[in-house]
C-alpha cells in the first residue's frame, strides 16, 4: 500500500472540484424547471448516490413543498412494473452512470411520461444518454473503491440545482462559500473519534434533516472501509429501537447543523452523554469534534464529509487495511 492513497488525495481534490460546480449548469437546469409544474419528484440512486439523493430530498421538499419519493429500481428490473410518473421529475444520482438498474428506471419514466434529469460523473454514459437533462457533478476521475469527492460534488450539484429551481439567494450565498469552506475542513482533526472505533464491534451515525444523507454515507464508509458494521440513523429514529443496541462499546458520531432540528440532534447527544455512552458530536454547544462554526445548515453536512472521510481514511491505514481496495469489492456500478 502507497504512503498516499488514492483516497486521500482524492479527499485533498474535493474543494477545488467543488469550485467548478459554483458557476456550472445548474442556472440553466433550474430555470427549466422553474418553468415548468411537478406534482412530485422521484429520487433514484443507489449506494453513496443514494445517499446525495436524501440530502437532495431535504433541500427539494423544504425549498420546494414538493413531496419526493425514492424509486426502487428493481420495481422495474426484476417485477416488470414501472410506477406511473406521468408529469412527475424523475432525478437519476450516478456517478458512473452505468448501472444497468438505474439506466432502466430512467428509461421506463421517460417512456412514462416523467422529465428525467441525470446527475452524473459522465455526461456521456447510459444514464445521461436515457434522460432528457444532464447536470454533470464535473468531479473528475476517482480510482478509490470509497467515493468521496463524487458523493460530495453529487450533494452539492443538487443543491445548486436546487437553489436555482427555487430562487434561493441564502442557499445560492451558502455554496459560494462551500469550497472555502471545505478547504479550511481538510485541516480539521476528527481522530479522536476513528481511533474511539478501534475494538468496537460496532458503530453509530446520527443526526437529523439535511444531515441525514451525509450520517448514511459515512456509516457506509466506516463499513466498506473499516470493515466495521455501521448503522446510519436519524436523530429521532435513534431514540427508539435502535437506542437498546447503543453501548458504551459502539461510539456514536454525531453531526449538528444550525437549523429548527438542531435542539433534536442536541438532546439525543445530552442523553447519551449522560447515560455514559461514548458521543462524538461535531457542531453547536455540545460539539466535541473540532469545526468551522455554523454555515448554512444545508451546506454543512456535505463539509462534514471531509473531517469525517480523513479519519476513516488515516484510520483504515493504521489498521493496516487498504481503502482504495476494501476486501471483496471492485470500483462496480451500484448494481445491486
Amino acid at each position: 500500500m502507497s504512503a498516499t492513497t488514492f483516497m486521500a488525495r482524492e479527499i485533498a481534490e474535493i474543494p477545488d472540484a467543488a469550485s467548478l460546480l459554483v458557476a456550472g449548469e445548474a442556472a440553466r437546469i433550474g430555470a427549466t424547471l422553474r418553468a415548468r409544474s411537478f406534482p412530485f419528484v422521484v429520487v433514484c440512486g443507489r449506494g453513496s448516490s443514494g445517499h446525495a439523493g436524501v440530502h437532495l430530498r431535504y433541500l427539494i421538499e423544504t425549498r420546494l413543498s414538493l413531496p419526493v419519493s425514492a424509486a426502487a429500481p428493481s420495481v422495474v428490473t426484476g417485477y416488470d412494473r414501472p410506477p406511473n410518473v406521468a408529469g412527475a421529475l424523475f432525478i437519476v444520482v450516478s456517478q458512473s452512470g452505468r448501472s444497468p438498474d438505474l439506466v432502466a428506471a430512467t428509461e421506463a419514466a421517460r417512456a412514462g411520461g416523467a422529465l428525467t434529469l441525470a446527475l452524473v460523473n459522465d455526461p456521456d454514459s447510459p444514464a445521461a444518454r436515457a434522460s432528457d437533462l444532464v447536470l454533470p457533478i464535473l468531479a473528475g476521475p476517482e480510482h478509490a473503491v470509497a467515493a468521496t469527492k463524487t458523493v460530495t460534488n453529487s450533494a452539492i450539484a443538487g443543491a445548486a440545482l436546487v437553489s436555482a429551481w427555487a430562487g434561493d439567494s441564502e442557499l445560492e450565498r451558502g455554496l459560494a462559500a462551500l469550497p472555502e469552506r471545505l478547504r479550511q475542513a481538510l485541516a480539521l482533526d476528527w481522530s479522536a473519534w476513528s481511533a474511539d472505533l478501534a475494538g468496537a464491534p460496532a458503530a453509530f451515525v446520527t443526526g437529523r434533516g439535511h444531515g441525514l444523507g451525509p450520517l448514511r454515507e459515512i456509516a457506509l464508509k466506516l463499513a466498506e472501509t473499516l470493515r466495521l458494521p455501521a448503522l446510519g440513523y436519524s436523530a429521532a429514529e435513534l431514540r427508539h429501537g435502535p437506542r437498546a443496541s447503543v453501548l458504551v462499546a459502539t461510539p456514536v458520531l454525531a453531526l449538528r447543523q444550525a437549523d429548527p432540528l438542531a435542539e433534536g440532534v442536541d438532546a439525543l447527544v445530552r442523553d447519551l452523554s449522560r447515560d455514559g455512552m461514548r458521543v462524538h458530536a461535531c457542531g453547536g454547544p455540545l460539539g466535541t469534534l473540532p469545526w468551522l462554526g455554523d454555515g448554512h445548515p444545508a451546506c454543512d453536512p456535505i463539509a462534514m464529509l471531509v473531517p469525517a472521510y480523513r479519519a476513516i481514511e488515516a484510520e483504515a491505514r493504521r489498521r493496516g487495511l487498504d481503502p482504495d481496495k476494501p476486501a471483496g469489492l471492485t470500483k462496480v456500478t451500484e448494481t445491486l
